[in-house]
């Protein structure tokens, strides 16, 4: 096994990248994602209070990913206890920073630019393209870590070259 690294610094992928547009968006909490984190809070805490050496370092880090999960959307934190993912209509009140992405990518499709974005975590990235394609009306573009490379390839090949090709990557 072999892990290929490429930065940005490289020629060859610098040419194969948008012009990078970095805006700050600050959205709150819903009550739901508040209670969530604030619950989780409460919990692991007492753990750790009770617990020493790697196992406290192992409890800090599950919190930290689970906190993300949480801030993300409820449904990527609550999926992994539940394993149920409701319908999108009942996703996008739940989540004050997917309200404010879609709020943002609305503006961006009506001007016809084209937006990349990144998630740490591939259900999340799964979540966002089934929800934003259908409520957006726009076809979106998902690649993560199991992308084929040949697949691979095409996507970014449509999202760089075709005229009226997605918008969403």
């Amino acid at each position: 096994p072999f892990i290929l690294r490429r930065v940005k610094t490289d020629p060859n992928v610098i040419n194969d990248l948008p012009e990078k547009i970095e805006v700050k968006a600050y959205c709150n909490l819903t009550e739901e994602q508040a209670s969530l984190y604030q619950s989780l809070i409460n919990d692991v805490m007492k753990k750790i209070a009770e617990s020493e050496g790697i196992e406290r370092h192992g409890l800090v880090l599950a919190m930290l990913t689970k906190l993300k999960q949480i801030c993300n959307h409820p449904v990527q934190y609550l999926e992994k206890i539940n394993g149920h993912v409701p319908p999108s209509r009942e996703i996008h009140e739940r989540s004050g920073k997917l309200k404010r992405l879609v709020e943002m990518l609305e503006e961006i499709v009506a001007v016809g630019d084209r937006v990349l974005i990144f998630t740490q975590f591939a259900e999340m990235g799964k979540i966002l393209n089934h929800y934003l394609s259908t409520t957006l009306n726009t076809q979106t573009l998902f690649l993560y870590g199991s992308t084929p490379v040949k697949m691979r390839d095409q996507m970014i090949k449509r999202f760089m070259e075709e005229e009226n090709g997605p918008q969403i990557f």
